[in-house]
């Protein structure tokens, strides 16, 4: 299976997909005008690895800002790896956000309530995104 790799604008998170690794990162900014097309490939791709998932599976969000509509992407994305927690796969979700940004710690703490995986808060000093 290949990896993904989505280059990030202003606009769009990265999106780095390494299957060797099972690591999913998400970083950047989400405020694409189409959320559902432009998370299409990540969710098609997410789809293939959990019919052979590598047995520990890492989720690194790190997001500065996210809108209504890829909250509800982001949240679909959580659910696919809920599946695969529940068939016993090993899965950490780490969700960074800045240490003063309290939305944000609030947005992850909201997902950590809906979804069945544990989440790990971590809060950094600041992000050093470079957005192009």
């Amino acid at each position: 299976m290949e990896n993904l790799y989505i280059k990030g604008t202003f606009k769009t998170p990265t999106l780095s997909f390494n299957f060797e690794k099972g690591e999913l990162d998400i970083s950047g900014r989400s405020l694409p005008e189409h959320s559902i097309e432009f998370y299409k490939e990540a969710m098609q791709w997410l789809d293939k690895y959990i019919e052979n998932p590598k047995l520990d599976t890492i989720v690194n969000v790190q997001l500065e800002y996210f809108n209504t509509s890829s909250s509800k992407v982001i949240l679909d994305i959580f659910k696919k790896i809920e599946l695969l927690h529940s068939k016993g796969n090993n899965v950490t979700v780490n969700w960074y956000y800045e240490e003063d940004d309290t939305d944000m710690q609030e947005q992850g703490e909201t997902f950590a309530e809906i979804i069945k995986i544990p989440i790990k808060h971590i809060a950094v000093k600041e992000f050093d995104f470079v957005f192009v």
